[in-house]
């Protein structure tokens, strides 16, 4: 379990955030804020969109909201299960699939703009397997001409690859709030780390809490995150009767090595040898998944996932 104190920087721009909300909603109960705050070295940006008739003093809330500061350890998780042959759950698979495929129509098609998101509803046996997808949501931002073409290139696309898997579609809800022409940081803002449960194992597994892009890997919330996900993939291959395993790596700042490492399944939880605390140091880990060897981009990681890419080094087998 892990617990952040008030006054950690991402929780006091948590703060700023919500002090503003309660402003605008205290003068007018029917605004619609996403308020994003960015801070660092001395100075707060905030950012995002409102919609409202109140007036508020946006700097004198946030005066009011740095009075202290601070900081705290972390935990880190890894997850792989049987679902299919990359180690992922099917749905997530079959999201990052989606994603990858969207990738390419934008480059090949104008009528497709980038920006966009999707979501599975999905009914799961008793073991967690998902038999049939409910309702499949797809937001895309296009041109808005000729959308029942574009919808269906998506639609029969995402049928095709659903029944690679034997999945069954029900529903699809595309664009469920109507147009989508004003989509990137014209309709909304972007903060860096705002989608660690995305980057991670789409609820499907803990999250660590830490986000991982623009940290070098001697920053564990990253780099732990790796070799948890790595040691997840090993248990696996190494013990045939277990369907999944989530690995988790606490760490206190100012320490190399871990100060615990766990490792659960659906059969049992597993003890864990003395010899993979030196393997999880952040130097160990750094030189054996080759993190700064060059031999991959992390940009490529903020792309389509983090994890169940085979030509990321914590993914080989």
């Amino acid at each position: 379990m892990k617990l952040f104190l008030e006054d950690i920087p991402d929780k006091v721009c948590d703060q700023i955030s919500d002090a503003l909300l309660d402003a605008f909603l205290k003068q007018d109960k029917h605004s619609r804020c996403g308020i994003e705050t960015v801070g660092g070295k001395g100075k707060i940006f905030v950012t995002g969109e409102v919609t409202s008739r109140a007036l508020v003093n946006v700097t004198n809330i946030v005066k009011e909201a740095l009075r202290d500061v601070g900081y705290d350890p972390g935990m880190m998780f890894g997850y792989a299960c049987r679902d299919t042959v990359d180690y992922i759950p099917t749905a997530m698979a079959i999201l990052q699939d989606l994603s990858a495929f969207y990738d390419r129509l934008v480059k090949i098609d104008d009528r497709f703009l980038p920006d966009g998101k999707a979501q599975i509803t999905g009914f799961y046996d008793e073991n967690n397997k998902l038999e049939y997808i409910k309702d499949f949501i797809i937001s895309y931002q296009n041109k808005e001409t000729n959308r029942a073409e574009t919808d269906k290139i998506l639609t029969d696309y995402c049928e095709t690859l659903c029944s690679n898997y034997g999945i069954a579609i029900r529903e699809f809800h595309i664009n469920p709030t109507g147009k989508f022409l004003i989509g990137g940081f014209d309709g909304d803002a972007g903060l860096t780390g705002r989608k660690i449960v995305v980057d991670n194992y789409q609820s499907f597994a803990n999250v660590g809490g830490g986000a991982f892009s623009g940290k070098d890997p001697t920053k564990v919330d990253r780099s732990a995150a790796y070799k948890a996900r790595q040691l997840a993939i090993e248990c696996l291959d190494t013990l045939p009767d277990v369907n999944w395993c989530e690995i988790q790596i606490s760490y206190a700042i100012g320490m190399d090595k871990p100060l615990g490492i766990y490792a659960k399944t659906n059969k049992e939880v597993i003890d864990i040898p003395d010899c993979f605390y030196d393997e999880c140091t952040p130097k160990r880990i750094i030189e054996d998944l080759h993190l700064i060897d060059g031999t991959f981009k992390f940009n490529d990681t903020a792309k389509f996932g983090h994890f169940g890419h085979s030509e990321f080094p914590w993914e080989s087998r």
